[in-house]
């Protein structure tokens, strides 16, 4: 009795620790002290109040962030903005929602990937898809930060490699009741609302719901080429305790 209560502690030890994620996990911390170093969490007193707040801002942004209408110019910095504003982002509601997003489902994909592969697959969708967003904006003076891009990309991923994983959500009409669906339903579901918000969405600055839809697509295509073919290993259900297996 003794072993077996011993083996099913170990096995809820092993759920709360989680998967092994160092990548993802050094991503979110850049990405916090980026922003906290930086003048948009508005902490560094060396970027001044009010007006000279806001200038630092834009000029922080303008540097690190895409320019659509700069980046195809042929300039080399230009050319490395979308890889510089996947750590940059405009806001600390914007940083902690895609840091939350990038903790959630970045784990479980960087384990199934493998911690090289999934880095290059990051930085490289998430480049992908600001490269993309510029392509389709390429008049824009508006500066593209944020790494919703690759987090995107991720969320595509994930729901190629575990489509029956479950999702907590949280559905007004239920009153932000949390709800538990597949992420076969989750996920599809919230790449369909970014369709309907690119299709409505306005120009001038905002949400960059087109990159979204292009690291979604990039990230479920690159799942599919590379882990279609190999064989999904379901893993095995651990043995009940005594006294689970009597009628």
């Amino acid at each position: 009795m003794i072993r077996t209560w011993s083996a099913v502690a170990a096995r809820v030890s092993r759920s709360m620790r989680g998967p092994s994620a160092p990548v993802t996990y050094t991503l979110i911390t850049l990405c916090c002290l980026v922003f906290l170093l930086g003048p948009a969490s508005g902490l560094g007193p060396a970027y001044g109040t009010g007006d000279e707040l806001l200038a630092a801002q834009r000029a922080y942004f303008r540097r690190w962030g895409v320019v659509p209408a700069d980046l195809f110019e042929g300039s080399a910095r230009a050319a490395l903005t979308p890889a510089t504003a996947l750590f940059v982002h405009g806001s600390w509601v914007h940083l902690l929602g895609n840091m939350l997003f990038l903790y959630v489902f970045g784990a479980m994909t960087e384990e199934r990937m493998g911690r090289v592969q999934f880095t290059l697959f990051y930085l490289g969708c998430g480049y992908l898809a600001l490269l993309g967003y510029a392509a389709a904006n390429a008049d824009s003076q508006q500066s593209l930060v944020g790494a919703s891009g690759a987090i995107s990309a991720v969320l595509g991923a994930l729901l190629f490699l575990f489509p029956d994983a479950r999702v907590t959500s949280l559905l007004p009409f239920l009153f932000f009741l949390p709800v538990r669906f597949p992420a076969w339903i989750v996920l599809p579901f919230w790449a369909a609302l970014q369709w309907l918000a690119a299709g409505q969405a306005s120009q001038g600055p905002g949400v960059a719901y087109l990159a979204h839809l292009l690291g979604f697509g990039l990230g479920f295509c690159f799942a599919w080429a590379r882990f279609g073919r190999t064989t999904r290993v379901k893993a095995p259900e651990a043995p009940a305790p005594e006294g689970e297996n009597q009628p």
